[in-house]
């Protein structure tokens, strides 16, 4: 049993595997299931429990997957994006180092009490979050993108390549596939019994759920989740947030370019972040169903935000105090005002800002209200007091403690 950001976790006697499905809209699920292509999930769902979750707002990777390693909303542990406007010195920086954390994760808490603790990651970006505090205290941390490079050192790990596999492409879906290989791996080896597993969400990306790649990629998850309850894990399964076609009918980018339109309307000096922007935008060249606007000076907050309301496609619009109070956001990390848009709509700066002729096929992309909801199975049957509190507003973040607590 161990305490962490005011939550007691006493995970059961078996092995403990969470796993972050990035991109997985409940439909990747259903699809898959509906058509035979998940019968481990799908047995999970009848045997276990199977519901839904809200995640963290804005709906984006380092977002999620800080609040579900930390059990707490981005306000606590300080991360509200991939990608922020730092204006203590004035830059525009990534927020995927650990500097950034403002609360503990649970990985060095549950390896001090007892259990052989493993964090496994597709991108390389999450690894220094993951990481914080583990490596001293004997615990693994590494991701597929640079399995080769791991060393005992820092990542606990040295053999990565001789255990799993060739490190895979992370434009790919083996990069998912990958991680969760390596979770069999480690703990059909005995090296770990309480693990975090998080994919990436290029497959999502780039298929919606009915297409054939989406269901291959999603049949070779649920092998992978077989032989995981196959050594007698204990299995949380969810998502860091879901995904929706951006795009017209056409198949053109379905973009509010906003800074362009702000200076158009009120002239220079916008400045629009937006946080879905990270080392990987390949698949969805930085453009995401959330912004953050930092105004020019003296300009005034609430005609801009009434201005923005009026604008098709944007669905919220909210000054700084107020989006960090219904979004549970840091507030010394946010713009003037936050901006979210519609199911199919993204968000962008300027058309010169984003290069788009790496997509391929339809944009599908993610980061406001609509892709909010994502699943919550576990591999057994919750208890009363947990199953009261999962057909609830619960959320994402509470993953390890429902399969630590609610499972026995």
């Amino acid at each position: 049993m161990f305490t962490v950001n005011q939550r007691t976790y006493n995970p059961p006697a078996k092995p403990v595997v969470v796993i972050c499905l990035d991109g997985s809209a409940d439909e990747y699920l259903d699809c898959a299931i509906a058509r035979s292509r998940m019968p481990n999930l799908a047995k999970m769902s009848v045997d276990g429990w199977r519901g839904f979750a809200r995640a963290a707002m804005p709906t984006f990777t380092n977002v999620n997957n800080s609040s579900i390693v930390t059990g707490v909303p981005p306000s606590v542990h300080g991360i509200g994006g991939n990608f922020f406007f730092d204006t203590s010195i004035g830059e525009e920086v990534m927020m995927n180092s650990s500097k950034f954390l403002r609360a503990e994760t649970i990985f060095p808490h549950a390896q001090r009490a007892g259990r052989k603790v493993a964090v496994v990651t597709a991108k390389e970006k999450l690894r220094d979050i993951f990481a914080s505090g583990l490596i001293s205290e004997g615990g693994i941390a590494f991701s597929s993108e640079k399995a080769k490079h791991a060393i005992v050192e820092t990542h606990g790990i040295g053999d990565v390549e001789s255990l799993v596999g060739p490190t895979p492409e992370i434009y790919s879906g083996d990069a998912s596939l990958y991680v969760l290989k390596a979770g069999v791996a480690l703990l059909n080896a005995g090296r770990a019994d309480f693990l975090y597993l998080s994919t990436t969400d290029y497959m999502q990306h780039k298929h919606a759920p009915e297409e054939q790649e989406a269901l291959d990629f999603y049949a070779a998850i649920d092998v992978e989740i077989g032989r995981l309850l196959a050594l007698g894990a204990v299995i949380g399964v969810t998502a860091d947030h879901g995904m929706n076609a951006k795009h017209h009918a056409d198949g053109t980018p379905n973009v509010i370019y906003l800074e362009s339109e702000l200076v158009a309307q009120f002239g220079e000096g916008f400045r629009v972040i937006l946080p879905i922007t990270d080392p990987y935008v390949a698949h969805h060249g930085a453009l995401g169903s959330f912004a953050q606007v930092h105004l020019p000076s003296g300009m005034e907050t609430g005609k801009v935000r009434d201005w923005l309301l009026q604008r098709a496609g944007i669905t919220e619009c909210h000054e700084r105090a107020t989006a960090a109070r219904l979004m549970e956001l840091p507030e010394d990390r946010m713009g003037d005002l936050v901006v979210a848009s519609a199911r199919n709509v993204v968000l962008g700066r300027t058309p010169a800002y984003h290069d788009l002729t790496a997509l391929a096929g339809h944009l599908r992309s993610h980061g406001g209200r609509y892709e909010e909801m994502v699943p919550l199975v576990f591999s057994e049957p919750l208890n009363a007091a947990y199953t009261a509190r999962a057909s609830g507003d619960v959320r994402n973040f509470d993953i390890f403690e429902i399969t630590c607590n609610g499972t026995h």
